[in-house]
């Protein structure tokens, strides 16, 4: 007689099962678009009603997705989008796709972990695989994720299954995306494991079993935190080349011509996005449970962190020494928001960080971003919400003391900033890469 696992297995081999997504931001929908697209049918879940609103009404609010495919799934019953967590009752799967941010001591908040963890206590039911994507310390999801799923009454292993499944997303990457990066699997138990790796082998191009869940939360943190020490590692090059009148982009351009040994990473304004600025502090909390530190990590962060403030002061000293003037009472327009160029997400954007170092000095602060039309409401920056990215054209790039490019988008043109901008603080080397040699542009 077949197992409980086995008949799902058998279910999610054949695609003849419901999929549930939990948070519907730039981790969640991707992954639901994926699943859907594979053959499964799709349950979206998100506690913000507008998200909702939106894709019910064929409207994407995530770049790169076409709205249509949104209404032409609803109407074939393919895929459900809802606030309603009774929705969880059909489905065959639950995929946890939540924030995992830092609190203001920069500890981990695993609130919404928890909170979503509660919300699915009353609609859990026997053969259910439940994966949690979002990024976390090694031993989260056995330690706070299946306690709260067994005030259930069931049992994680014997009456449903419990798996980790970091997520790789990498907004506005042209190259890769949720179907054709391999997916890291690890599991409560081998049955769970199985189950996990059964499920996203319809989903994703290769699927990668680790011995455990605490192995596979390992995993993403060690992702994160060698772009983090690396980044780190550029920053600190950048400002001792640039003390020594070396520009390290040149240096690092002409180190990655090696076919070995050498992977090239480049500096800039400060961490962005929901992984590297956050994930390494979640390894620096939970090592100290066992008496360790991470220094290397923590020093990485330190660097990282004070990158904003390094820009600021680059900015102070352009308009001091050609214009004999300080930030206060200075029109700064920020060129580029996002964290990352051609998307729009500002999640841990160095770029907020940047208008309020620049404000605090007094400094009037605009910022033009195609991507950002408006400032969404932050937890970090709520002041900021409602602020309108300006328009770009020669009249009105003439009206700042300074341009700071803080993300270099490509559609950005950066010709016409530099030919109407006084002097132009380039965080990113998008000048020179766009052929532009001129005394008014500063690197930082």
């Amino acid at each position: 007689m077949p197992t409980l696992a086995g008949e799902r297995i058998a279910a999610f081999r054949a695609r003849a099962a419901t999929v549930a997504v939990i948070g519907l931001g730039y981790v969640g929908l991707p992954l639901i678009k994926a699943v859907v697209d594979a053959g499964f049918t799709g349950i979206g879940i998100d506690i913000d009603p507008e998200k909702i609103r939106k894709l019910e009404g064929g409207i994407s609010y995530i770049d790169g997705f076409d709205p249509e495919w949104f209404t032409a799934r609803i109407a074939e019953r393919r895929f459900l989008p809802t606030a309603d967590f009774a929705a969880l009752r059909d489905a065959d799967a639950i995929v946890i796709c939540v924030p995992t941010p830092l609190t203001r001591h920069r500890e981990p908040d695993l609130s919404y972990v928890e909170g979503t963890a509660r919300s699915i206590v009353p609609h859990l039911r026997r053969g259910q695989l439940v994966v949690l994507e979002s990024t976390t310390y090694p031993g989260t999801t056995t330690e706070v994720l299946v306690p709260i799923l067994e005030a259930s009454g069931l049992t994680c292993g014997e009456d449903f299954f419990v798996a980790f499944s970091p997520e790789r997303e990498d907004p506005g990457n042209q190259h890769y995306g949720t179907q054709s990066i391999p997916k890291v699997v690890g599991g409560v138990g081998d049955a769970a494991r199985d189950l996990a790796v059964a499920l996203y082998d319809q989903v994703v191009v290769k699927t990668v079993p680790v011995s455990s869940t605490a192995a596979a939360e390992a995993v993403k943190i060690t992702e994160n935190i060698f772009r983090a020490v690396n980044i780190a590692l550029v920053n600190e090059l950048k400002l001792i080349y640039g003390a020594m009148g070396i520009d390290v982009w040149e240096v690092i351009e002409a180190a990655k011509t090696k076919p070995f040994g050498f992977m090239p990473f480049y500096p800039g304004p400060g961490l962005g996005g929901h992984c590297i600025p956050i994930d390494p502090f979640y390894l620096t909390w939970k090592a100290r449970e066992y008496e360790m530190t991470t220094r290397l990590v923590e020093l990485a962060g330190e660097i990282n962190t004070a990158m904003p403030a390094h820009v600021v002061n680059v900015c102070a000293n352009a308009l001091n020494e050609r214009f004999s003037r300080g930030l206060k009472g200075a029109k700064v327009l920020l060129v580029g928001l996002a964290y990352k160029k051609n998307v729009g997400d500002i999640r841990e954007s160095p770029g907020l960080r940047l208008i309020r170092l620049l404000e605090d000095r007094g400094a009037l602060v605009d910022y033009h971003d195609e991507h950002v039309p408006e400032i969404p409401p932050t937890r970090e920056h709520p002041e900021y919400a409602g602020r309108r990215s300006v328009g770009f054209d020669a009249d009105t790039i003439k009206g700042y003391a300074l341009a700071l490019i803080a993300t270099d988008h490509d559609a950005v043109d950066y010709r016409l900033l530099v030919d109407a901008s006084a002097v132009v603080v380039d965080t990113r080397n998008a000048c020179a890469r766009a052929g532009i040699v001129s005394d008014k542009v500063v690197k930082a």
